[in-house]
């Protein structure tokens, strides 16, 4: 109980929002939205390794599964604000927000660390006449209703990204083929039963290293180096970036020392050789890791970039 105006006793709801002291001073709850297993748990856990080390406490993952994100985006926003409760977040948790399924403003989002930035590639199967960008192009236009696209649900990230390539390079028509996941698309696309995918490297790192499926370029800012002689959009001549990315976040209201407290445990965490090794090994680039002021211009982007997109798709 505490005391209020006049004496009386006012109900304390939950820790104190700024308590003094050094922080952290208690355990700390990052909320995923994906189950064990998948690229944002595993992500998170492997931050986890040594951040625990860095901050001198214990991190907890806080698993809140349900509406592609918002259930996380819900759970943290019934939590105090006061650095304890961090979210993993991907571009999913940016499109309930855009899509309003959250009463939460994109304003109210803060990066603190980026974890993955994990490009992607155009890839299609080993028995495919397409082997240039050139030629996708072409034989986009030449197909009714354009190429089939072997993607995971409509207007989801990859969705996206399909639909700003095919803008860059020239208003390309595409059909989009939904499937439950990555390992679904490979599966579909080695079978011949799409023409192509965007997959990020990981996702068909098995496929693309038995030569059942190859990649025509990467959208990415530079060559993935596993993909040897692969170039990007961008060498090609179409400017068109995509990437999966992941990072950690917390709603606005957390004093600054805390979110630079966060922002440099995190970092340093991540530049460890633990988790360097994790992202070579699941083909992501070293420069995954960043902090607040790259990660929050690339949230903003994607905000503007997807609603633009959904906005086009007329899903909004």
């Amino acid at each position: 109980m505490a005391v209020g105006a006049g004496g009386l006793l006012v109900p304390s709801l939950g820790r104190p929002a700024f308590a003094a002291g050094e922080f952290p001073a208690e355990t700390i709850n990052i909320v995923t939205h994906a189950g064990p297993g998948g690229g944002t748990d595993i992500t998170t856990r492997m931050m986890m390794l040594r951040a625990r080390k860095e901050f001198d406490q214990d991190l907890v993952v806080v698993n809140k599964r349900g509406g592609s994100g918002s259930a996380a985006l819900m759970y943290t926003k019934s939590q105090p604000r006061d650095g304890y409760t961090v979210m993993t977040i991907t571009q999913s948790h940016i499109f309930q927000i855009i899509q309003k399924k959250v009463p939460i403003t994109i304003d109210e989002l803060v990066g603190v660390a980026r974890a993955t930035d994990d490009p992607t590639v155009i890839a299609v199967p080993a028995s495919s006449k397409l082997k240039t960008l050139e030629d996708l192009i072409a034989a986009s236009k030449d197909a009714k209703g354009g190429l089939k696209w072997g993607t995971t649900f409509a207007g989801g990230a990859d969705h996206i990204g399909i639909h700003n390539f095919a803008k860059a390079a020239g208003g390309i028509p595409y059909t989009i083929v939904p499937f439950k996941g990555g390992g679904e698309i490979v599966t579909n696309l080695v079978g011949g039963n799409v023409d192509v995918a965007l997959l990020n490297y990981a996702e068909g790192e098995s496929q693309f290293t038995a030569g059942d499926i190859r990649g025509v370029v990467s959208l990415s800012e530079e060559p993935i180096a596993a993909l040897n002689g692969v170039p990007t959009a961008r060498d090609r001549g179409i400017d068109a970036l995509a990437s999966t990315v992941r990072g950690f976040a917390v709603l606005s209201g957390v004093p600054e020392d805390r979110l630079a407290r966060l922002e440099v445990g995190m970092i340093k965490a991540m530049k460890h050789s633990i988790y360097q090794n994790y992202l070579t090994s699941g083909g992501m680039p070293k420069s995954s890791v960043a902090g607040r002021e790259i990660w929050n211009k690339q949230i903003r982007k994607i905000y503007e970039e997807s609603t633009t997109a959904l906005t086009e798709l007329g899903m909004l």
